[in-house]
């Protein structure tokens, strides 16, 4: 199957048959001749002239109404078609996400929990303590996870839930609704916020955050730009409605750039909202952060591995690089990876209930997302730039020298650096 225009998560079940995860580039619609002319899709309608924008809305349906960016329907090549004659509108199509895997199994999953993985390799690293048991922090923070849902039954996460809406079904959210039926939402969420269940758990980095899970990815991994973009507006709008804190997780991506989503980035930035993104699969290549990580509001995050050389954990081949024409600046642009974490053979809740391995930049990033919900919970009246700023303030502690472009100081590859608990 094609996977140009696609936006993706960015796991990789199967560590030892990786393939790249962001080698795609947007297009103009591969799906659409699925079934013929008649296969619709999804396009997104822009106008100045409110009367043509209400006309369309009547005639075609709305899907999401994201106001003054236009609203997004369905309608199959020939509708897209005619509708391109009128002079007043604007038609996007709106990219297909999938999820990116190699395989629909991880390398291992569990039914019981072994007694040594009650803090997995990763939890252990960021707290920087390989004798840790269990975890804390995180209180009075929410972590909003966009994926493919989450089991909020699991025995690990059940006591974290705060919200469960899922964006894939409609003109609006289902509340009470985010059946994970792939596993990857659910294994981010545990990496982030697991509180160990009745002791035999697993702990993720915050377990006293609260759990926003909003599936916006399919039960088969893959969904839609503006579901995305929906949910990204939301979690923003909820943060203002309930004067609350958030953290945004986004362990998914694409090689080429959507404008919903690109606004509803900068839309929750702005409103105080934190955004914690994989930086992407197709490493060590440089160039290849994939969106929306590659956004300077928000934060890419590369993938460790377990493994040390050269003194520090070593970036994994798999995770995506920035630009080494930016290496030593500190500064992040369009592009650039910001922070690693552990992301190789990373062990988690699972969404049958149980726990599995899986491997990629999809389990860096809510490492990061879980430490910085832990550093907010510590400074309340912090805004979501501060706490940025901490997090690239430890990861320049704990500089990553290990793997292809890693290097002293600010790198292409690892970023500032490795940010863990001080």
């Amino acid at each position: 199957m094609k996977r140009s225009g696609k936006i993706f998560t960015t796991a990789m079940l199967a560590i030892t048959l990786m393939m790249p995860a962001m080698g795609v580039s947007a297009n103009d619609g591969d799906s659409v001749a699925k079934n013929g002319n008649n296969e619709k899709f999804r396009v997104l309608v822009e106008s100045n002239n409110e009367k043509n924008l209400s006309n369309a809305k009547e005639q075609y349906g709305v899907q999401w109404d994201f106001a003054g960016e236009g609203f997004t329907t369905e309608m199959n090549e020939k509708q897209y078609n005619a509708l391109k004659k009128n002079k007043n509108l604007n038609l996007e199509k709106v990219p297909e996400l999938e999820i990116a895997t190699t395989s629909s199994k991880p390398e291992a999953t569990y039914n019981a929990m072994a007694a040594s993985q009650s803090t997995p390799w990763g939890i252990k690293a960021i707290y920087n303590n390989n004798t840790l048991t269990r975890t804390s922090g995180g209180s009075g923070i929410n972590i909003a996870v966009l994926d493919t849902g989450v089991n909020i039954n699991h025995p690990d996460l059940r006591n974290n839930v705060e919200q469960c809406k899922d964006f894939t079904v409609g003109t609006t959210f289902t509340n009470n609704s985010c059946t994970d039926r792939q596993g990857h939402g659910t294994h981010v969420a545990g990496s982030a916020l697991a509180d160990g269940g009745t002791g035999n758990g697993v702990y993720g980095v915050a377990p006293d955050a609260d759990l926003w899970a909003y599936k916006v990815l399919g039960d088969n991994g893959s969904g839609y730009a503006d579901d995305i973009a929906a949910a990204i507006r939301h979690a923003a709008d909820q943060a203002t409605a309930l004067n609350t804190k958030v953290v945004i997780n986004m362990s998914l991506g694409s090689s080429g750039e959507s404008s919903l989503i690109t606004n509803a980035v900068n839309y929750a930035y702005n409103k105080g909202v934190l955004v914690i993104a994989a930086a992407g699969n197709e490493g060590p290549y440089q160039g290849s952060i994939g969106y929306p990580g590659a956004l300077v509001n928000a934060v890419a995050v590369a993938a460790l591995e377990n493994r040390v050389q050269n003194g520090t954990l070593r970036v994994a081949d798999f995770s995506s690089r920035g630009y080494s024409r930016t290496d030593g600046d500190y500064v992040i642009q369009k592009g650039d990876v910001e922070i690693s974490a552990p992301g190789a053979s990373i062990y988690s809740t699972w969404y049958n209930g149980g726990y599995s391995t899986i491997s990629g930049t999809s389990m860096a990033s809510p490492h990061v997302a879980g430490l910085a919900a832990k550093i907010w919970a510590t400074s309340p009246s912090a805004s979501n730039v501060a706490v940025r700023g901490e997090l690239q303030r430890l990861a320049k502690a704990k500089d990553i020298k290990s793997g292809t472009g890693a290097g002293t100081g600010d790198d292409y590859a690892s970023g500032f650096g490795f940010a863990t608990v001080q």
